[in-house]
């Protein structure tokens, strides 16, 4: 895949403020490719991680779901049904409302979780989640400092076995995540709050280079 100008501008501006990331720039933009394959044909992104890497999970689905730098109008066609469908509010919508990459977070969900949590099993919430969330040609994100989640590793399980692309972002060694991961974004650093670091500036490049390619 050729990235275009903007998109390769946003990665070279990621490794030119991020110098140490030099080295896994290729798997960065490998996993631009995977997600572009993905939301190419209707799919979608799963996310999941523990502790700080959970709010990572929801943080990249709030820069997904809307706007980031770029607007993200509504088609015409859409608008008009809006309008139509309720004259009162309709115009207001459409104005309101953007266009969204897919992205959940099986990071939340408390009743299911919990439930799932004292019924069965805690360590397998994730797994039940994209289970129930995921199709053949969508996306499986997992966020692990480590590589070593255990909860993680089962979603990871359950994705391959859908037939969904794994990417991992995690540091250190990549640990059992960056082993069974298709893509392997793995920061070169083995402390978790030096690791979180990288991983912020990584998943925002990753979504502006998204929105430009999409919208």
């Amino acid at each position: 895949m050729v990235l275009s100008e903007k998109e390769q501008a946003i990665l070279d501006e990621l490794i030119e403020r991020y110098p140490r990331l030099l080295p896994i720039c290729s798997q960065i933009r490998m996993a631009f490719e995977v997600l572009v394959e993905c939301y190419s044909h209707g799919g979608k992104l799963l996310i999941a991680g523990n502790g700080g890497s959970c709010a990572d999970a929801q943080h990249i689905v709030g820069e997904l779901m809307k706007s980031f730098k770029k607007k993200h109008p509504l088609s015409r066609e859409l608008k008009d049904a809006m309008r139509e469908l309720d004259p009162e509010h309709g115009a207001m919508l459409a104005e309101g409302l953007e266009c969204g990459l897919p992205a959940i977070a099986v990071t939340g969900h408390v009743c299911l979780t919990t439930a799932f949590a004292n019924d069965v099993n805690a360590d397998m919430t994730y797994a039940q989640q994209v289970n129930g969330y995921g199709a053949r040609g969508d996306v499986f994100l997992g966020i692990s400092t480590s590589g070593n989640a255990k909860n993680v590793d089962y979603a990871v399980t359950m994705a391959k076995a859908k037939g969904l692309k794994v990417i991992a972002l995690t540091g250190k060694d990549g640990g059992r995540l960056g082993q069974r991961a298709d893509v392997s974004v793995i920061v070169p650093e083995t402390e978790t709050y030096r690791i979180q670091e990288f991983h912020l500036p990584i998943y925002h490049a990753l979504c502006l280079m998204l929105e430009e390619h999409f919208f």
